[in-house]
């Protein structure tokens, strides 16, 4: 089923939304770049230019001698925004600390995320970086993008902001680094009226989900995560943008068990791509394979001599649970002990492919160093359909924050609670049993708390009755 969007989309043409001509874009050569020299002495950067790497030194002088030639009235912030931020860098570098002040109360009419307020506390050195605001723009789904918009944003940033952005920030949103307080709003009307745009997530909310590319160009999607990300994002646009939980909360969205944006790791919600039923097999492909037909891994470890594929030492004996064989000539899955690693179907993807009977796995509470250090998300539901409009996912996640909201102390993320908690009581919460696979390890302490309703008889028991079966 094609995908469709929830309303009609405006179909940007750069043409009509361009800012600046093509002779102001490209407005200096290669050897003026060569003379350029910034208004600030930065020697700790100029030697990030050094070596065969890409340096976003040499990126944002670029940026600072385009910004020189473009007439002033062309821009909305100070020319010089790129020269002071450098300038700044270099302070940092000197002083072995950060000169900005993280915070401050900046943002659009309506919105309290999106917008992170950036002051300089040395405005005075640095005036064109006094005010250095970032804005997050929420990324589409798989971040496929045209070209007429990458550029007519690629205008409206130079024109309103310092024309510096990355692609893309650790939750997946556009990053546009630098402008100024009064830019914020103007800045806002022409993304969404102009762009057709919204700001991502930032702060106590929802961040802005994200998923891997999917069926939309990846054989082993087991799931359209596409329409699941674009569901999730358009149906919690409330808790996108409006702060109200205890800290930050990420959807990431993997179509398969590769984990291609490593959901289980950075993702306080992980939906991952996976199958019930038996992996399928074509057994005169896996021959190919052995024989030399065909190359393992697509073709991806050719240029070299590897000598000739070895099932056994490069498949077999590599699964993690022992559940492949070779018998009678023929490959067989005992798919019961299968763990969905994908391992045999990457080196194989013409012989192997996941099974039919598709849904997901779901995860709660991976995060990076801020309580309590890093950790992985916990299987919590191995396995759930995922069918627009996926009623049952969010019932699932509705309920998780709830507990979260009224449980969860401040600045503490969702895994930091289950720990406080207690993974049984987050089970409890959520309704689901416990599994052996939840366990990291067998407990140290032989006691037990029990619940009352869990004791048959309850803690009222008849000790004479309790001594006619249990004498001294």
């Amino acid at each position: 089923m094609d995908f469709k969007p929830k309303r009609p989309q405006k179909e940007l043409k750069y043409e009509e939304l361009r800012i600046y001509t093509d002779e102001e874009l490209h407005n200096y050569t290669e050897e003026e770049l060569k003379d350029f020299k910034i208004k600030h002495d930065i020697p700790d950067l100029e030697e990030l230019e050094k070596g065969p790497w890409p340096s976003f030194v040499a990126d944002a002088k670029r940026e600072a001698l385009h910004r020189k030639k473009l007439p002033k009235e062309r821009m909305m912030i100070d020319q010089d925004v790129v020269d002071d931020l450098l300038g700044q860098l270099q302070l940092s570098f000197d002083d072995g600390e950060t000169h900005w002040k993280h915070g401050g109360i900046v943002g659009v009419f309506g919105y309290g995320g999106g917008v992170i307020g950036r002051y300089s506390d040395v405005p005075e050195k640095y005036p064109s970086v006094a005010h250095f605001h970032t804005i997050r723009v929420n990324q589409p789904a798989s971040k496929f993008y045209k070209t007429d918009f990458l550029r007519a944003l690629c205008d409206l940033w130079e024109f309103r902001g310092s024309g510096m952005f990355n692609m893309h920030g650790s939750t997946g949103d556009i990053i546009l680094l630098g402008t100024t307080t009064e830019q914020v709003e103007p800045l806002f009307y022409d993304l969404t009226h102009e762009l057709d745009q919204d700001l991502g997530g930032s702060g106590s909310n929802l961040r802005t989900p994200s998923c891997c590319i999917g069926k939309a160009r990846c054989e082993f999607a087991c799931i359209d995560t596409q329409d699941l990300c674009y569901e999730l994002t358009t149906h919690y646009q409330d808790e996108l943008h409006r702060p109200a939980f205890p800290y930050k909360f990420k959807i990431k969205i993997d179509g398969c068990p590769n984990g291609c944006v490593a959901s289980i790791a950075r993702s306080d919600m992980s939906l991952i791509g996976t199958w019930r039923d038996d992996i399928r097999i074509d057994q005169e492909a896996v021959q190919a394979y052995i024989g030399g037909e065909i190359q393992p891994n697509g073709g991806a470890h050719s240029g070299r001599d590897w000598g000739k594929f070895d099932i056994q030492k490069e498949v077999i004996d590599l699964c993690p649970t022992g559940c492949m064989a070779m018998e009678d000539g023929k490959l067989v899955i005992n798919n019961q002990e299968c763990n969905r690693c994908m391992h045999c179907i990457n080196v194989m993807p013409r012989a192997l492919r996941p099974g039919t009977d598709t849904g997901v796995s779901i995860l709660f509470g991976a995060k990076a160093p801020i309580l309590e250090g890093a950790q992985l998300a916990v299987l919590t539901v191995p396995f759930m359909k995922a069918e627009a409009p996926y009623d049952n996912i969010k019932e699932l996640l509705e309920k998780v924050w709830d507990w979260w909201i009224e449980e969860g102390k401040n600045r503490e993320r969702l895994g930091e609670l289950i720990q406080r908690k207690g993974l049984p009581r987050f089970l409890e919460v959520i309704g689901v049993p416990a599994a052996p696979q939840m366990v990291k390890m067998p407990r140290t302490n032989p006691y037990i708390f029990w619940k009352e309703e869990d004791v048959p008889g309850g803690w009222k028991r008849d000790i004479k009755d309790y001594r006619l079966r249990h004498k001294r």
